[in-house]
C-alpha cells in the first residue's frame, strides 16, 4: 500500500506534494500499475482527481458508487467492460473514451449518455445533441407511454401495503417492457431498459409524491426558501359534492414534469417536455330562456367592515386640476374607436381540464390566468386565434375554442401556475437557413421559476428561476417578443431577455431589470404606443408606474417614477380600503380600464392627460384623468380581473355570481358624461348553468378572469371551481 501510495504521488509531479487529494491527473500505465492495484479506499481519497487514464486495464467494471466529484475526463479505451451502469456516480464527468471494449454495443452508448447528464464529447466525438435527445425528447415520449400503460390497466391496491406494492411494481415494469414499443430495433435493448427505470420512477411518484415544505410564515435565507402557497381570494360557497358528471373521453396521457436545475443564466438547460393530448370533462351549457338581468342605477355597498383594513391614507390631488376635468366632456376621446355594432355571445362549452386527478369532482382548483394565441400564427396560414391558454391548480392547457378539445396538457407536480403570457420570438433552423418566427407560452406560479413552453412542437423547452418567492404576473413587451416581465410576492418586477431558440432548443435567459414596488404585483400593462419606455403595474396598494427604458449606465435597479390616485380614494374609511387595483387593462392606444377592489365600478381614463400631470417632486402622485365610470357588481371578492377587446371596442369583467359584465365602449358616446352616474353595462351574460343529463346544475362561480380574441369570436372565463366556460359570437352580430 505504501509503495503505490508513493508511486501515485509522484504523479503529481513536485517532490514537496505529499497528499494524494492534491492529486488532479492519474495515468496507470504510465506508472506500471493497474486499476486493480488500487483499492477503493484509496481511490476515494482522490476527490481533486479530473483527469484519469484507464486505457489497456483489460476492466470489466469499475466499482460501483464511486465518487470522484471533480473527475471530467475517464479514459477506458481498450479494456473489457460489459457494464456501463457502474459509471453512473461520476456524474460531472465530460468526456470519456471507449474505443476497443469488444462487448460495448450502441444501447451501451445511449445508456452512458443518460447516466451521464454532463457528458459532451464521447470517443472524441460532440455528442450533445444526441445526448439531449434521449435525456429529454425520447424520454419524455416513453414516458408517455409508460403513462398510458398505466391508465389502460393498473391501479393502485387499496390499502397500500409494501408486499401489494412489490407486486405491482414487477406486473407494472413487465407489462411495460413488453407493450411499450419505440424507437429502432437496434437499440431495443437501451429502450427496454429506460422503460424499466421510467415505470420504477412514475410508479413511485404515484405512492410518494414530492413534497413541497409548508410553513405559515415563511421567511428567505441565502441557503434556503420556503414558498408557499398565497392566499389569493377569501373561499366561496363549494358546489354539491353529490355532482357528478361523465368525462368525455378524448386521448389522454398526462405527463408529470420532472426537476430541472432552476438557474435564470445557464444556456444549456433544455427540458424538452412532451406536451400531449388530454381529456377534460365536459357539461353542456343550458341556453339562456330568460333576458340577462340589468342592474338598477346607484346601487351601494352595504356598510359591513372588512377584517384587517388598511390605515386610511390620504391622498393629495390637484383641486384645479379635478375642476377643470369635471367641467370639460370627455367623450371626444372615445371618438377615434371605429363604430360598430354590439355582439351577441352564447355559451358554447364548459370544461374541467385542470381537474386533480382528471376527477369531475374537483370543484376546488382554482383557475387564474387565460389569454389567446397571437394571430396569426407565424407560418403564413393564420388561424391561431382559436387557441386559448389557461392554467390552474397544477396544469396548463391550450384550448381549441370551436371543438372544446384540449390540444395540449402540461402538468408539473407541486406547482400551482397563477399566470401566463404568450410572445413569439425567433427560432434558428441552423445549416444556413433563416430563422423564423414561433409562438411560446411563459407560465409560472407557486414555485417562482417560469416555465418556457413551444406548444406547436409539443416541447416544454426550459425553465429559469425568477423570484424565489411565488410568481403573481407575467407579461411579455409586444414589440419585442423576447423581453418577459415577471411580478412575485417579493415585491419586485424583473425584466429579463429570454432570447431566441435555436433547433435545439438552446437558449439563454439575462435580467435586465429590476423594479422595487411596495406591494404585490397583480397586473402589468405596457403602454401600446410606448412597451419600452414604461409599465403600469397594478397592486395591493394602488397603480404606479416606472419608467423601463433601458440605459448604457448598467443601471438594473429602478423606483417608482410616479403613482396614479383615484377619485374613490377620497372616499376611504375604517371599513373600506379602495387602494388595490385588481384589474387594468388598455382599450386604445391612450384609454385605460382599471378596477379599484370594493368599488363597484371600473374607471376609464386616460393614460396621455394622466401622464401630461408633472408629478409633485415629494410624493410623485397624479390623479387619473377619468372619462367615464361603468357600473359593475357590488361584491368584497377580491382579483377579479377585467380584460379588453380593443378590435371590438369591449371591456369585460366577470363577478362573484357566475356572470359577465359587458361595456361597447360605442354606446358609451350616447350617454352624458357629466351626469355623475356611473354608465350602465352594455350586456350582462348570466351564468349558463351547466347541467348533466339526470343530474343537478352547477351554481354560479367567482369569475377569476377572462380573455377575448382580437375579433372576440371567443371569449374565455375561468371560475375559482375548476370551470373554463367559452363563448362564442353568433355570426349575424
Amino acid at each position: 500500500m505504501e509503495k503505490i501510495t508513493e508511486k501515485l504521488l509522484l504523479e503529481k509531479g513536485s517532490p514537496k506534494t505529499n497528499k494524494l487529494e492534491q492529486i488532479k491527473t492519474l495515468n496507470l500505465s504510465r506508472l506500471g500499475l493497474k486499476s486493480q492495484d488500487l483499492p477503493v479506499r484509496l481511490l476515494s481519497r482522490l476527490q481533486y482527481l479530473e483527469r484519469w487514464d484507464l486505457s489497456g486495464n483489460r476492466l470489466q467494471e469499475l466499482p460501483k458508487n464511486l465518487e470522484l466529484p471533480a473527475l471530467r475526463y475517464l479514459d477506458l479505451s481498450d479494456n473489457q467492460l460489459e457494464d456501463v451502469t457502474t459509471l453512473e456516480s461520476l456524474s460531472n464527468l465530460e468526456e470519456l473514451k471507449m474505443e476497443d471494449n469488444l462487448y460495448i454495443t450502441v444501447s451501451d452508448n445511449y445508456k452512458l449518455m443518460v447516466l451521464l447528464p454532463k457528458l459532451r464529447i464521447h470517443n472524441g466525438k460532440d455528442v450533445s445533441t444526441t445526448a439531449n435527445h434521449l435525456r429529454y425528447v425520447y424520454t419524455e415520449n416513453l414516458r408517455t407511454r409508460i403513462i398510458a400503460v398505466w391508465e389502460k390497466s393498473f391501479c393502485l391496491p387499496d390499502p397500500i401495503t409494501a408486499e401489494k406494492m412489490s407486486a405491482l411494481e414487477k406486473d407494472f415494469v413487465n407489462t411495460a417492457r413488453q407493450q411499450v414499443k419505440f424507437g429502432p430495433s437496434s437499440v431495443s435493448d437501451f429502450t427496454k431498459w429506460r422503460v424499466e427505470n421510467i415505470a420504477k420512477e412514475y410508479l413511485h411518484s404515484l405512492t410518494e409524491p414530492k413534497k413541497e415544505p409548508e410553513s405559515k410564515e415563511p421567511t428567505d435565507t441565502k441557503e434556503n426558501c420556503v414558498v408557499s402557497t398565497p392566499t389569493k381570494r377569501k373561499q366561496t360557497a363549494s358546489v354539491d359534492t353529490s355532482i357528478r358528471l361523465t368525462p368525455r373521453k378524448k386521448l389522454r396521457a398526462e405527463l408529470p414534469a420532472s426537476p430541472v436545475e432552476a438557474s435564470p443564466r445557464k444556456s444549456s438547460l433544455r427540458k424538452l417536455e412532451t406536451l400531449t393530448q388530454t381529456s377534460a370533462v365536459r357539461m353542456s351549457p343550458r341556453k339562456i330562456s330568460q333576458p340577462p338581468s340589468t342592474p338598477t342605477r346607484g346601487q351601494t355597498k352595504p356598510e359591513t367592515p372588512r377584517r384587517g383594513a388598511t390605515t386610511v391614507r390620504q391622498t393629495k390631488e390637484d383641486s384645479g386640476a379635478q375642476k377643470k376635468q369635471k367641467n370639460r366632456t370627455d367623450a371626444d376621446m372615445l371618438s377615434t374607436i371605429k363604430t360598430q355594432q354590439p355582439v351577441c355571445l352564447k355559451p358554447l362549452h364548459v370544461l374541467q381540464c385542470h381537474s386533480k386527478q382528471d376527477s369531475s369532482e374537483d370543484f376546488s382548483t382554482q383557475l387564474w390566468a387565460c389569454a389567446f394565441q397571437p394571430v396569426p400564427d407565424f407560418n403564413g396560414t393564420g388561424g391561431g386565434s382559436r387557441l386559448v391558454a389557461t392554467c390552474g391548480g397544477d396544469s396548463l392547457c391550450v384550448i381549441d375554442c370551436e371543438t372544446g378539445l384540449v390540444m395540449k396538457k402540461y402538468k408539473v407536480l407541486g406547482e400551482e401556475f397563477f399566470s401566463l403570457a404568450w410572445s413569439t420570438v425567433l427560432m434558428s433552423r441552423g445549416g444556413g437557413a433563416s430563422a423564423q418566427h414561433c409562438s411560446i407560452l411563459a407560465a409560472g406560479g407557486k414555485k417562482g421559476l417560469v416555465k418556457l413552453i413551444h406548444p406547436r412542437n409539443n416541447m416544454a423547452y426550459g425553465e429559469f428561476r425568477a423570484s424565489r418567492k411565488a410568481l403573481s404576473v407575467l407579461r411579455f413587451n409586444h414589440r419585442q417578443g423576447n423581453f418577459l416581465f415577471t411580478g412575485a410576492y417579493d415585491n419586485k418586477i424583473v425584466m429579463w431577455d429570454i432570447g431566441g431558440v435555436d433547433s435545439q432548443y438552446n437558449y439563454k435567459v439575462v435580467q435586465l431589470l429590476v423594479l422595487e414596488i411596495s406591494a404585490t404585483p397583480l397586473h402589468i400593462c405596457l403602454p401600446p404606443t410606448s412597451p419600452s419606455s414604461h409599465l403600469l403595474t397594478a397592486c395591493e396598494d394602488g397603480l404606479h408606474c416606472y419608467n423601463t427604458q433601458l440605459s448604457t449606465n448598467n443601471t438594473k435597479s429602478r423606483s417608482e417614477e410616479m403613482e396614479i390616485t383615484f377619485p374613490i380614494y377620497k372616499k376611504e374609511d375604517k371599513y373600506h380600503d379602495y387602494h388595490t387595483i385588481d384589474g387594468l387593462s388598455f382599450l386604445t392606444d391612450d384609454i385605460v380600464a382599471s378596477k379599484n377592489y370594493m368599488h363597484g365600478s371600473i374607471y376609464l381614463w386616460s393614460w396621455s392627460r394622466t401622464k401630461a400631470q408633472r408629478p409633485d417632486k415629494k410624493d410623485r402622485t397624479v390623479c387619473a384623468v377619468v372619462l367615464a365610470e361603468l357600473q359593475w357588481a357590488n361584491t368584497e371578492i377580491p382579483y377579479l380581473a377585467l380584460n379588453t377587446c380593443p378590435g371590438r371596442a369591449y371591456i369585460v369583467c366577470g363577478d362573484d355570481k357566475g356572470r359577465l359584465w359587458t361595456y361597447h365602449v360605442n354606446d358609451l358616446q350616447k350617454n352624458s358624461f357629466q351626469t355623475g352616474k356611473p354608465i350602465l353595462p352594455t350586456e350582462v351574460l348570466e351564468w349558463p348553468n351547466p347541467v348533466r343529463k339526470g343530474l343537478g346544475q352547477v351554481e354560479g362561480p367567482t369569475i377569476n378572469s377572462v380573455a377575448m380574441d382580437p375579433e372576440l369570436n371567443y371569449l374565455v372565463a375561468l371560475s375559482d371551481k375548476n370551470m373554463v366556460i367559452v363563448w362564442k359570437r353568433e355570426k349575424s352580430s
